[in-house]
């Protein structure tokens, strides 16, 4: 009996006196076990001990959608005013909506903000480019690494890459552009959503 008290007593004043540091490494433990299993499935990124959100990764749908109909489309709407925060022709387009307004009339399920578009599809190189891929851009700040701005590739001439967007400097709208200074600057990368 003074065996099983001293037992049970011992248990007891170890329990208090190291459950504090039990509690904290089931909580270490548990913390990097899902820092692990966030960073192998690319939801997070570890850079200098801080962990970051990465925006996800997806794809459309596209189906059979023809690329060049969607250019046609397009097309047609330049001239458009520009309009922050729409994607009414109506009212006028911002770059997003101008992009998922045209996408959205072949029933595609699109994001609506340009920073959404990072990661969507697959990349290819500049001069892998076509038609219908979409081009990415920082916005006004050059230096920031972050996607501002969007256009989808109409195609190549004589060399030059050419897009389709909604520029807002001067209200211009949607309009047809290729990589001037301006956007050499700014370029982030090109996605493919049509394969």
């Amino acid at each position: 009996m003074d065996s099983l008290f001293f037992f049970n007593n011992f248990n007891s004043v170890m329990l208090k006196k190291y459950s504090y540091w039990i509690i904290v490494s089931i909580f270490l433990y548990a913390c990097s076990t899902t820092k692990k299993h966030a960073e192998k499935n690319n939801r997070v990124e570890v850079k200098n001990g801080s962990i970051k959100k990465k925006p996800s990764s997806s794809s459309i749908e596209t189906g059979s959608v023809d690329p060049k109909e969607v250019i046609v489309l397009a097309e047609s709407l330049v001239g458009i005013p520009y309009q922050w925060g729409s994607a009414d022709p109506s009212k006028g387009l911002d770059c997003s909506g101008f992009i998922s307004y045209v996408l959205k009339q072949f029933g595609l399920k699109v994001p609506r903000v340009s920073e959404q578009y990072t990661n969507l599809g697959k990349e290819v190189t500049l001069k892998e480019s076509r038609a219908g891929d979409i081009i990415l851009f920082t916005g006004s700040n050059a230096s920031s690494g972050k996607v501002g701005h969007m256009g989808i590739i109409t195609g190549w001439d004589k060399g030059q890459v050419w897009f389709l967007h909604s520029a807002s400097g001067g209200k211009k709208g949607v309009m047809l552009s290729t990589m001037s200074s301006y956007f050499k600057e700014r370029f982030v990368k090109v996605n493919r959503i049509f394969f």
